[in-house]
């Protein structure tokens, strides 16, 4: 089977495209309609899509561009920085009550969308905002239980686990109030949509040495974050998206949604240091929220350890180094997957970035490991499963007074119960939770299957799910 397809250059395409995929799965016409407006970028050199490709907003989410001198707003998104967190642990599943520590995690993060939680000035906010995690150890608040759980120790060793250390040049003055305000008391807070904190247990190690290295073993918890820039992220995607169109930069834009800045311009200067600014707001709310899950995992066992593994973001911009070229890698769903020649200074020098490929809930997940092959694909891989049917297509539409069924959607209540059996849910929003079902998404076996076909990264361990989060 191939896992490699090539969409060529026709018309005013400036490259021409590469798809990685198989005949497994899916693909709207739409997505592929997308992909090719990004080709037509004047100074694009580079564009693809990973195995979990669907319509977007712009571009669609698992496409991944290269461009020389200019930003698109819309090929980073709206949730900036929405990335993946793994922590591990020394407990096996089977002495853990999964279900009441997920009920301890609800106590302390609120779940669904506009919530609040860790409380935190304007001074230290635009700190955070401007140096993202590593200033957090140096605001000495103690307002919330957060900050209790913040371990000394394993502060001092998460630099190296976090892409960029989890921080970026932040530009808080290129922030609107209505950013600021938006983002300012969200901290802690995990959102909605495809958000979630899940409990998980290794299944299965396919990698020996590298899990090792990584401190996996099979039986082990392990919990999946994933959460991003909140209502600032929103907000600054927003507006940005909005000026880029109003400046119309390089007649013509290849559609009204595909705009673009030169990054040496005050318009791109400004977004890059608000992306930044939201990047860092995402990498210190999942700080958080990884502090607060330590909290409720002491709670029940006094004896565990929790460590960081990685934290990676899925929709950033950033200058990378690529076939001799200094080129504005576009990730949009899609998450860096380094081999360990680009990770020297880090612990995976050796193993290659750990590259976190979430399911859905009620399906597996899996780590895998940044390798060298990748390089023709910008090193980058898929973000998780990606959607098969739309939300509404799944979920159908449910009027909210009185829930009544305005539409049926393609996912039963058995359908989703059946999907979901043995998983310990909890959600905020069970009128909408079917949006998320598992039928919703591709068959991430097949995702992975493309991954490894299409050499984007090698599996080193299989997750099941014991019990989800979500807003």
């Amino acid at each position: 089977m191939t896992y490699e397809r090539t969409i060529p250059r026709q018309g005013d395409m400036r490259v021409e495209a590469t798809l990685y995929t198989s005949d497994r799965l899916p693909v709207e016409a739409d997505a592929l309609r997308q992909l090719r407006d990004a080709c037509r970028i004047p100074t694009v050199v580079r564009v693809l899509a990973t195995p979990d490709i669907h319509v977007g907003f712009g571009v669609p989410i698992g496409c991944v561009m290269a461009t020389e001198g200019v930003v698109l707003p819309a090929a980073v998104g709206y949730d900036i920085n929405c990335g993946m967190r793994v922590l591990t642990t020394n407990l096996r599943s089977e002495e853990t009550d999964t279900a009441r520590l997920a009920r301890s995690i609800r106590g302390d993060v609120p779940l669904g969308e506009g919530k609040r939680n860790v409380p935190m000035d304007r001074a230290d906010f635009l700190e955070v905002l401007r140096s993202g995690v590593p200033v957090l150890r140096e605001l000495g608040r103690t307002d919330h239980p957060a900050w209790e759980h913040l371990d000394p120790e394993e502060e001092a060793l998460t630099s190296g686990h976090m892409e960029d250390g989890g921080s970026l040049p932040g530009d808080p003055s290129a922030l609107s109030e209505r950013a600021l305000e938006r983002g300012q008391y969200q901290l802690g807070t995990l959102g909605g949509g495809n958000h979630f904190i899940e409990i998980q247990s290794v299944e299965k190690v396919e990698d020996p040495v590298a899990a090792a290295a990584w401190g996996l073993f099979s039986g082990q918890v392990v919990v999946m974050i994933h959460s991003g820039s909140r209502g600032l992220g929103h907000q600054v995607g927003d507006e940005y998206m909005a000026l880029a169109r109003s400046r119309r930069y390089f007649e013509p834009h290849p559609s009204k949604e595909l705009c673009y800045m030169p990054v040496d311009s005050p318009e791109g200067r400004r977004y890059l240091g608000a992306m930044n600014a939201g990047a860092n707001l995402a990498f210190a709310n999942r700080h958080l929220l990884a502090a607060l899950v330590r909290k409720a995992l002491l709670e029940h066992h006094p004896e565990a350890r929790v460590s960081l593994l990685y934290d990676v973001p899925h929709n950033i911009a950033k200058k990378e180094l690529h076939g001799g070229r200094e080129l504005w890698v576009h990730r949009k769903g899609a998450t860096r997957a380094f081999p360990g020649s680009r990770m020297a200074g880090t612990p995976f020098a050796e193993t290659g970035q750990p590259v976190l490929i979430p399911g859905s809930m009620g399906t597996r997940s899996y780590l895998l490991r940044g390798i060298p092959e990748n390089e023709v694909a910008l090193c980058s891989a898929n973000h998780g499963a990606g959607r098969r049917l739309s939300r509404t297509a799944a979920a159908g539409v449910i009027r909210r007074g009185d829930g009544k069924i305005l539409r049926p959607g393609a996912i039963t209540d058995e359908d989703f119960r059946r999907a979901m059996e043995g998983v310990h849910l909890i959600c905020e929003d069970r009128a909408s939770i079917k949006e998320e079902a598992p039928q919703a998404y591709k068959d991430i076996g097949a995702v992975i299957e493309a991954v490894r076909g299409a050499g984007l990264a090698e599996v080193v361990a299989v997750l099941r799910p014991l019990a989800v989060l979500k807003g």
